[in-house]
């Protein structure tokens, strides 16, 4: 099996793992990250009603306004994760579920799950 194949298919396992224990409500939606080599990408979802009621990626406009272009992709991510809890808070969302995606808690998840503390939401 080719390295990059057997990656993603024990992240997907992984997320499902995660998933299984955890979803979001009205009250307390799930916080979902994506991440790729380049770009990281954050969404506050509804599980219940199954819909996404808002999102934030890092080639948004207003994360290229606000990113000053130094301090590299944990920077931007923690850039995202701020833009995020402001975007929430104004929609009233206070309390998330945190969902790393399958990812480590780690480096750029880290950073987006710190910005969006620092904005205000609680985990």
């Amino acid at each position: 099996m080719d390295h990059n194949i057997k990656k993603q298919l024990i992240l997907k396992t992984r997320h499902r793992r995660i998933r299984r224990k955890m979803a979001g409500d009205a009250e307390r939606p799930r916080l979902s990250i994506s991440r790729s080599l380049k770009n990281v990408e954050a969404q506050v979802i509804d599980d219940v009603a199954g819909r996404s009621l808002l999102g934030v990626s890092s080639l948004s406009k207003e994360v290229r306004e606000r990113f000053s272009g130094t301090g590299g992709k944990c920077e931007q991510s923690r850039v995202v994760g701020r833009l995020l809890a402001e975007k929430a808070l104004q929609s009233g969302i206070q309390q998330v579920v945190f969902d790393r995606g399958g990812h480590r808690y780690h480096g750029r998840v880290k950073a987006l799950a710190d910005g969006a503390r620092e904005g205000g939401l609680k985990f």
